[in-house]
């Protein structure tokens, strides 16, 4: 079952905007290898508004997430991607579709 989540906001530096977008879509395969990780979204709004939006289990695998290698790595890049911190906000799931249940 699906519990908590995850909404990463990320504002890119001016002119790292491509950047940005290419580091996420690599960061793909870090979380696929996150068993707890039901659902990995990173997604961008317009030229300069980008999220992550991932859903887990448990609390357990939410933490477990934070301190996993898409953390590990947009932390050792955000001085020169990102023109902010990151703004985590952590959100409880009222209820879920996915395309395969909502077991992970």
């Amino acid at each position: 079952m699906v519990t908590t989540g995850l909404i990463v906001r990320l504002q890119p530096r001016v002119g790292k905007e491509e950047e940005l977008a290419a580091f996420l879509a690599g960061a793909l395969p870090l979380v696929q290898s996150e068993p707890d990780t039901v659902a990995w979204l990173a997604v961008r709004a317009d030229t300069s508004s980008f999220a992550i939006v991932d859903f887990f289990p448990d609390e357990a695998g939410r933490q477990a997430h934070l301190a996993g290698a898409v953390a590990s790595a947009l932390a050792e890049h955000a001085a020169d991607l990102l023109a902010a911190p990151p703004h985590i906000e952590p959100v409880d799931v009222l209820a879920v579709k996915l395309p395969y249940g909502d077991e992970p």
